[in-house]
């Protein structure tokens, strides 16, 4: 049965607008690379859903979150997307981690979070510098969270600081992107098919 993986885009630019994004281009050519992994993607943009403040899994009436929230645990991987604004995660990618958050007290009654045996990983573009920086709050934010990481889980691309060149504006990506992209896809893949055949042990494996 293949693999099931969920990107969440950061982007601020809502779909309404029409606007291209990097982080979507980024994001597909992981999506692309799972495929050849038989592993199917759906990304979501964030920009597109009401999701509400707080840090809980259900902020009332009209929250987006729970839609979203059911999509990521029915998943066996997930892919947090986002642009680099002022050295740090978008806006919108911190709210989704925030309601993460709540993954902390839901447990099952080995005291598994929900998020235990999913694998994470990370993309990150921008025309400034930052990529290391976002990428390691991204990756401690999930690991907080109970998500696992493989090696080398992320593929990142930044411009020329304060340039005006985007990485939607490539034809074709940098090699060095697609490497890296190739490396996130078949480890990322390689360990959620080891997890979801051996979960991890919990607390009454003692």
């Amino acid at each position: 049965m293949p693999l099931k993986a969920l990107a969440l885009n950061g982007t601020l630019k809502p779909s309404s607008t029409k606007d291209k994004s990097s982080t979507e281009k980024m994001l597909q050519l992981i999506a692309d690379e799972f495929s050849a992994h038989d592993a199917q993607t759906e990304i979501l943009r964030l920009a597109d859903y009401d999701i509400k403040p707080g840090v809980t899994s259900d902020e009332g009436d009209g929250d987006a979150w729970p839609e979203i929230r059911g999509k990521i645990l029915a998943a066996d991987i997930l892919v947090v997307g986002t642009p680099i604004w002022l050295g740090q995660p978008s806006s919108v990618c911190k709210r989704a981690l925030e309601r993460m958050d709540a993954f902390l007290e839901e447990t099952d009654e080995n005291g598994r979070m929900v998020s235990y045996g999913k694998v994470a990983a990370v993309a990150v573009v921008g025309n400034e510098d930052g990529a290391h920086h976002v990428s390691a709050e991204l990756f401690q934010a999930m690991n907080d969270v109970g998500f696992t990481l493989a090696a080398n889980a992320v593929s990142y691309w930044v411009g020329e600081a304060m340039g005006n060149k985007n990485f939607v504006d490539f034809k074709k990506p940098p090699e060095t992107v697609t490497t890296m992209v190739s490396m996130l896809a078949r480890n990322t893949v390689h360990l959620a098919t080891l997890l979801k055949n051996k979960q991890y042990p919990g607390e009454s494996a003692n």
